[in-house]
């Protein structure tokens, strides 16, 4: 083999490796950024899930207080019921 064609071939492996050095660059920036996307989604997932839970937690929270004023409104016409049926007994026996 000779000296120039061994130079020739030094000097075509070192061409390769620089293009590999900027390829595996490249890569580990696309990487790099890939990463951070993901570590962005994973933070607005967890923002989104915290809202979910809270949003879940007032939804219970009014659904209790939905029922007891549905018991209070009940009561209250029971009552309101009780005294118009005495008002209505009351003016029945005056019109007799």
């Amino acid at each position: 083999m000779s000296d120039k064609n061994l130079e020739q071939r030094v000097t075509a492996v070192e061409a390769e490796v620089a293009e590999v050095r900027r390829e595996a660059a490249a890569a580990r920036a696309l990487a790099a950024g890939a990463n951070r996307d993901v570590a962005d989604y994973r933070a607005q997932m967890r923002a989104h899930t915290r809202g979910l839970e809270a949003l879940r937690q007032t939804q219970i929270e009014h659904k209790a207080d939905l029922a007891d004023l549905r018991a209070e409104v009940r009561a209250r016409f029971a009552e309101v019921n009780a005294s118009l049926q005495t008002i209505v007994g009351l003016l029945r026996q005056r019109a007799e």
